[in-house]
């Protein structure tokens, strides 16, 4: 039996061990290549958030060498699964891919304010969060074109939370555009940054959008996954999505 053939019979959780034991590449490759999947899920349950900007292939590319610099900074004594702990990295890559891409249209702050202020007037008048139609119709946009805008919003709305990604130890939210690690205060405003989010979601959240960012964000589930289970159309999950963003943001600013 080759080495190789030896190490394809070993779970997961024994090759994690070993390579933590011994650093040998070979172990490395053949865990860089079964964790491999990951990189192809996520890129794609993200695909609407990079399409136009990046190709899929440059972040397998990309998620390769996240796979391999996880595996020489993950502690399974301190870190949850490796599953788990590489996802939210691969996550931030693609994240900081999209940010150096600089791909926002000029007047993106325009319109994302004049949709703002048009879903307002509706709700005002129609007692109602609106339907995407009725914003469209009420900005004279093509239902196309307002629905381009509206996912650029929700991407810039990720962005402009920066995501809350979860730092190194994989335990506690920071800013993720904010060069905190090398800052004593670092783990003082970890940890007051994740129970602040936390206050928000339980505060201002109402019990659907509870579920929702559950859903999606702690569940990892796909826009479409969520509104299945939440009996909801996937326009309409998307709706939620962006008002329980909206309350948490203005939060977060208090």
């Amino acid at each position: 039996m080759t080495d190789k053939d030896y190490l394809k019979e070993k779970t997961n959780e024994e090759l994690l061990e070993r390579y933590r034991q011994t650093q040998e590449q070979e172990v490395k490759q053949e865990l860089t290549m079964r964790y491999l999947y990951i990189v192809r899920c996520i890129a794609i349950q993200m695909r609407n958030v990079y399409a136009g900007s990046l190709q899929m292939e440059d972040i397998i590319n990309e998620g390769v060498l996240v796979i391999m610099k996880g595996l020489d900074r993950y502690d399974s004594e301190k870190d949850t699964k490796f599953e788990t702990y590489i996802s939210r990295r691969i996550r931030g890559m693609i994240i900081d891919l999209i940010r150096k891409q600089d791909w926002l249209p000029r007047d993106y702050r325009k319109k994302s304010r004049e949709m703002e202020d048009a879903r307002i007037a509706l709700v005002q008048s129609l007692g109602r969060e609106p339907m995407e139609a009725e914003l469209a119709e009420y900005m004279h946009m093509d239902i196309k074109k307002f629905r381009k805008l509206q996912s650029t919003c929700q991407v810039m709305d990720l962005l402009s939370l920066d995501m809350v990604q979860e730092g190194e130890d994989g335990k506690q939210v920071q800013l993720a555009s904010s060069n905190l690690s090398a800052q004593p205060e670092y783990a003082v405003l970890k940890a007051e940054t994740g129970q602040l989010l936390k206050e928000a979601i339980e505060k201002e959240l109402s019990e659907k959008e509870q579920l929702m960012i559950s859903l999606y964000y702690v569940e990892e589930l796909s826009m479409a996954q969520t509104a299945r289970i939440m009996g909801v159309s996937e326009p309409r999950v998307s709706q939620i999505h962006s008002a329980a963003i909206r309350k948490l943001k203005k939060y977060m600013e208090r």
